[in-house]
């Protein structure tokens, strides 16, 4: 039997010919077609297929159409998960573009938090927030309340942006750290949008969830995750409809690889999680995959070192379009385009040809 990176090339090049040859022969046949059927000559298809290649080209290569923007001035929006990544750069970004700031931070006297704090600003409040914690997500409820310049118009916008990460492979990972992931990532985004909710209903606002490529894809080694942002979709499509008869708007920013920009993933973190997952894994499982397979694995995690994308620009400018648009996008895809292109095989084609081409 080939290797399986030979077999991936194969199908991979395979597929490629295929789809050559489909858009090469059978687009123009079934154009021809549709234009014979419509009355115009088979000359047509020509054009056709130019015009076709030129909505496609429009829909990927050209930038972002404006459709609108809310005035920002006296708006005020909350976001969680503001110690560091991708929720400490957005604070810092929503406010310099004129928004009144709630920044919720797990470790208020840690460094992140601290650098928001003094910026000695009226329009960034830094509030201690444990997500996890109904205690402290209704003090934070309490406090945005009482510091908005007028309670009775509301919030504007809610960030759900706290989560941690992890990996390991099923067997390997204790029931205590799926319940650890999703606590954050799932229960903590409804927890905190429960809480706000009302004060989003009254401004007709907008809630924005961060999910990830992950919640749309499974991946080996990454079960804990994969499955909270799995929950953090579905979520957020039942709140989107719910919210629909409300005037607020529900979207879902789905990131690509940003270890590089976020630093979510090191070295020494492999390290520690790795010795966690073979320390605790009971003994038949360690005899039955063995240290090699599992060092193997671990090997491929600390390649993600470093990885990715190194500015996490396009991941602010999707969460603020998804907040200052007239007409936001359902789901923003802030990510690579070999991860777009995976994501839209694993997602679109059946499950026989993506596992081939993935696993």
């Amino acid at each position: 039997m080939a290797p399986l990176p030979y077999v991936r090339v194969a199908l991979l090049v395979g597929f490629s010919v295929f789809l050559t040859l489909v858009l090469g022969f059978g687009l123009p046949a079934a154009l021809g077609f549709l234009a014979g059927c419509c009355g115009y000559p088979d000359a047509s298809v020509t054009e056709c297929v130019v015009a076709l290649y030129l909505v496609f080209v429009v829909y990927v290569a050209m930038p972002r159409l404006p459709r609108g923007t809310v005035k920002i001035e006296g708006k005020a929006v909350f976001i969680t998960g503001c110690d560091s990544g991708f929720g400490h750069a957005l604070a810092k970004y929503l406010h310099q573009k004129g928004f009144i700031v709630f920044a919720g931070c797990l470790f208020k006297e840690k460094d992140g938090a601290k650098q928001l704090q003094e910026m000695h600003s009226e329009r960034m409040k830094v509030l201690q927030l444990d997500v996890c914690s109904d205690e402290q997500v209704a003090e934070a409820a309490a406090f945005v309340k009482a510091n908005l310049e007028d309670s009775g118009k509301g919030l504007w916008a809610l960030v759900n942006n706290a989560g941690v990460s992890t990996f390991g492979e099923v067997e390997f990972t204790s029931m205590e750290t799926y319940k650890q992931v999703s606590e954050v990532n799932l229960w903590g985004t409804i927890r905190i949008t429960k809480a706000l909710l009302p004060l989003i209903r009254r401004t007709k606002g907008r809630v924005v969830n961060l999910a990830s490529m992950y919640g749309r894809m499974g991946n080996a080694l990454r079960s804990p995750y994969c499955i909270s942002k799995y929950g953090v979709e579905a979520f957020t499509d039942c709140l989107r409809y719910e919210m629909k008869p409300w005037g607020v708007k529900v979207s879902l920013v789905e990131p690509g690889n940003f270890v590089a920009a976020t630093g979510i993933l090191s070295r020494d973190l492999v390290a520690a999680t790795a010795e966690k997952l073979w320390r605790e894994a009971p003994p038949v499982v360690q005899e039955d995959y063995g240290k090699s397979h599992f060092e193997q694995h671990m090997a491929l995690m600390r390649s993600y070192c470093g990885s990715g994308q190194r500015d996490v620009a396009p991941v602010l400018e999707d969460i603020a379009d998804a907040i200052v648009s007239q007409r936001p996008f359902t789901r923003y895809n802030p990510m690579e385009p070999h991860w777009w292109i995976r994501m839209q095989v694993m997602t679109h084609l059946p499950a026989a040809i993506s596992d081939r081409l993935y696993f």
